[in-house]
């Protein structure tokens, strides 16, 4: 690609950026980082988990960018009593022209641009297998036939980490399905305080559609061409090593705090991400910063922690950064 089409392209996604983010600030006050990640995932082609308590607009901004970005939506409460069918479909018994009948499938709400599971956790595993199968295969299948799922295909799956009756804990083979875990927090002082100035304008205003299916298909095929360095691919592989406690470059903190570290799949979807927050900001060089942007969220959820870090109160995210200040870059070659 000749560079002034591909600095003209990165461009062009810049501004559709700056646009979609104008759109969600009509409805969602802050939490700027979780926009940029669900942009990113969006991008990207991943899946996202938004973890945080009730009341910080998860819901809201699954919706608001679907409608920015001219997908199609659709939300699905996930209860205990949730059945495979209930998302995926069921094939239903159809009376022909003829008078014949015969079983036709029904399509169920996987069948959309971007699904919103809300609490997503709350389903029993049998339903979070036929969800799995979608994310990773983006197909759901129905007695012995597979039906494919529509192009693009994102879910976003909420988690409220403060309820623990009644839900069941995703296994680690599903965490691994996600892109991103992004964690939202509390507004600040003064974003509380214009939300609530606001009222129930937020929630009504209108969102224009500012990106066509198009332009996101051109962006999601931008992204994944974006060159990255070997030196950025050895720091990434240095990094997620360091993760895992068996590995020769795991930090002492590490073999006391982790069982189990980053697989190569997370490693792959750091460097994916760090591509999806370059062209964000139409840059066509992925640098470190955007490695390190994208380390905690692409990462925290494939991080597993054992009693010593939770005496000790650390997170996923804790012992992350601490990773990032402990594993230098790569030294640069010298040429004569």
């Amino acid at each position: 690609m000749p560079p002034q089409d591909l600095e003209k392209r990165l461009a062009h996604l810049s501004s559709l950026r700056a646009a979609v983010e104008d759109q969600v600030a009509k409805r969602i006050i802050g939490q700027g980082a979780a926009v940029r990640g669900v942009l990113a995932a969006v991008l990207a082609r991943g899946h996202t988990l938004l973890v945080g308590v009730p009341g910080l607009a998860k819901t809201m901004l699954a919706r608001t960018v679907a409608e920015a970005l001219e997908l199609s939506f659709r939300r699905v409460q996930f209860t205990p009593d949730l059945m495979p069918s209930d998302v995926t479909g069921t094939n239903v018994i159809q009376e022909r022209e003829d008078g014949r009948r015969a079983f036709e499938f029904s399509p169920g709400p996987l069948f959309a641009n971007v699904v919103l599971a809300d609490e997503i956790n709350r389903a029993p595993p049998k339903t979070q297998a036929a969800l799995l199968e979608a994310m990773q295969e983006r197909q759901v299948t129905s007695g012995q036939v597979s039906h494919a799922l529509p192009d693009p295909f994102l879910v976003l799956a909420t988690q409220n980490p403060i309820e623990q009756e009644g839900t069941y804990e995703l296994p680690e083979a599903q965490l691994d399905r996600f892109l991103l875990a992004l964690y939202l927090d509390y507004p600040t002082l003064g974003e509380e305080e214009e939300i609530y100035a606001a009222g129930a304008a937020l929630e009504e205003a209108p969102v224009d559609r500012v990106v066509t299916r198009k332009d996101l298909l051109e962006a999601q095929t931008l992204v994944r061409e974006l060159p990255v360095s070997n030196y950025l691919v050895s720091y990434a592989a240095r990094l997620v090593r360091a993760t895992r406690p068996q590995d020769e470059l795991a930090p002492p903190f590490v073999r006391e705090m982790v069982d189990w570290g980053v697989g190569p799949r997370g490693g792959q979807y750091l460097l994916l991400v760090a591509r999806a927050f370059a062209g964000l900001d139409g840059r066509a060089a992925v640098g470190t910063g955007d490695l390190k942007e994208a380390f905690a969220p692409a990462l925290r959820h494939r991080l597993g922690l054992n009693f010593q870090a939770q005496a000790e109160g650390l997170d996923e995210a804790a012992i992350l950064a601490r990773v990032l200040e402990t594993v230098p870059e790569p030294r640069l070659p010298k040429y004569a």
